[in-house]
Order: structure tokens, then sequence, then C-alpha cells
């Protein structure tokens, strides 16, 4: 089996992020053949569309080239007002204006992380939408919707829960199932 590069993508810019918590634990429940990279939010300007006449911020770039690099994305992001953070929306629509669009047929993988019960549901079924109209290739099942974080986490932000680990591991091999499915067998 060929060793596929993930490239995960915290939605949070928070150092001590309860989501890239969750993206690392997720990495430690890949199976051996898949690595995570993080890649990074931090820089990208506000979305403006006279800076981009300018040309395209090189953080932008930087991101754009990580992603058609990866064999897939995982994305860990928070729920802010029912919704994708500003963050994540904002570096996806600065991601979307560049040549070769980077999103297209790309394998993703969601996942998010929060205090509340509802664990981010709402925010994932919004960012489903945003990706499928760049056409990324979102997996469907499993869903993984970490609510009632601070129980699962200790205060170093390691996972502790062995029920969501259960869950992390499952999803992670449902992803490199998905890479399989949907990647051309000539890239």
């Amino acid at each position: 089996m060929k060793n596929l590069q993930i490239l995960g993508i915290c939605g949070s810019l928070r150092r001590q992020s309860y989501n890239r918590s969750g993206l690392l634990a997720a990495a430690e429940n890949m199976p051996s053949h898949m690595r995570m990279v993080e890649g990074s939010l931090r820089g990208i300007p506000v979305y403006d569309g006279d800076v981009e006449e300018q040309g395209i911020p090189a953080e932008v770039l930087r991101l754009a080239e990580e992603i058609r690099c990866a064999d897939a994305l995982l994305i860990a992001s928070p729920e802010y007002n029912f919704s994708i953070s500003g963050t994540l929306k904002n570096a996806i629509d600065w991601l979307s204006r560049t040549t070769p669009q980077p999103f297209k047929n790309k394998p993703v993988a969601l996942l998010s992380v929060t205090p509340g019960p509802v664990g981010g549901a709402r925010q994932q079924y919004e960012l489903r939408k945003v990706l499928g109209c760049l056409e990324a290739i979102v997996l469907p099942r499993p869903e993984i919707f970490i609510g009632l974080c601070a129980q699962r986490f200790d205060a170093d932000g390691r996972l502790v829960d062995e029920t969501t680990r259960g869950l992390l591991g499952g999803q992670m091999h449902a992803l490199n199932e998905w890479i399989t499915q949907v990647t051309p067998r000539d890239r």
C-alpha cells in the first residue's frame, strides 16, 4: 500500500484549540501507512478583491500547494454561531481563487470538537455544502462530532476518552478506503 500524506487543517487559530487536539488524536489513530502534516490558516488576510488584484497572498499560495500535494484533507473545526468558523471560511474563499483550484477531486474527512453537546454538526453540514461547491469529495461516513469535549480531553489536550479514540480510528480507516475509491489510479 502506498504511503499517504494527509493535510490536517484546524479551523481555529487558538493555540490550545480542542479541534487541533482532535486532529492530533486522529493522526495517532491513522493506519500505519498514513501520515498527517499540519497546514496553517495563520497569516491569511481577510478576503479582499482589491488585494487579490495585486496578487494572491503568499500564505494562500503556500496552503493551496500543500492541499494539491496531499492525498487527502482532514479538517477539524469548531462551530461558531451555528456555522463555519470565519477563519476557515475566509481561507476557503481565498483558496478557491487560486489556479488550479486545490479542492477539486480532493478526498476530505471532517471532524469537529465543541464544548456543547451537539459537537459541531451544524458547521459540518454547512462546510459540506461549501466543499461540494468546490468539487471536493467529502467522506460521507462516519461523521465525527465530539461534543462535551472537556470530558474527553485532559488539561494538556490529549484525548483520554477511549470510545472517542475508537471512533476517530474508524474514521481514519474509512478515509483510507475513501482515498482508494475516489483517487484516480494514475495519480
